[in-house]
């Protein structure tokens, strides 16, 4: 049996950021815990430190092997853009500072690879994320949207490791 891989999935956010942890053999995917870091409407540099602090304190307590993150898209509001941007790094620092290798991928790739399309609904995702890893009920749409990620992680392998470093083309909501 292959070696286990402890994949812990984020998606980043200044309000609620989203973390959920995997263990991940061959195929088999098991759920080892998730959550969320909520922050207050404080300051930005306040909110960044609670991102960073808790983050690092999920993975000195659960000791994950890798992490993947959600790719910041770039929406209406350049300043909500930039902000969540922010949060990302606070994220991928704590992984960084834990010496972890970390992987970044775009909301239509953990879609696809975890529903199978890219305009699937979080409810499509929190259903499914619920299913592949056998879990009692659906965790809410923060957690979900990071367990995904680990989940899209685990089932990359060769595959959407290459997804997420080269252009790809949508067709119907797939990639191509």
């Amino acid at each position: 049996m292959p070696p286990s891989r402890r994949i812990l999935g984020i998606d980043p956010g200044l309000r609620i950021t989203g973390f959920g942890l995997i263990a991940a053999s061959g195929t088999r995917l098991q759920y080892v815990t998730s959550g969320c870091i909520r922050m207050s409407s404080g300051e930005l540099p306040a909110r960044l430190k609670v991102i960073l602090r808790d983050l690092g304190s999920v993975i000195a307590t659960h000791s994950p092997t890798e992490v993947a993150i959600e790719k910041v898209f770039v929406n209406v509001n350049p300043q909500s853009t930039l902000l969540l941007g922010q949060a990302r790094g606070a994220a991928i620092c704590a992984a960084v500072l834990a010496e972890l290798p970390v992987t970044e991928y775009t909301a239509l790739q953990i879609k696809q690879g975890v529903v199978g399309h890219g305009k699937a609904a979080k409810e499509q995702v929190q259903e499914m994320v619920r299913r592949l890893l056998a879990l009692p009920a659906a965790p809410s749409a923060d957690a979900a949207d990071a367990l995904a990620c680990a989940i899209c992680h685990a089932h990359g392998g060769s595959g959407l490791r290459g997804l997420a470093g080269g252009p790809r083309r949508v067709r119907r909501g797939r990639l191509v």
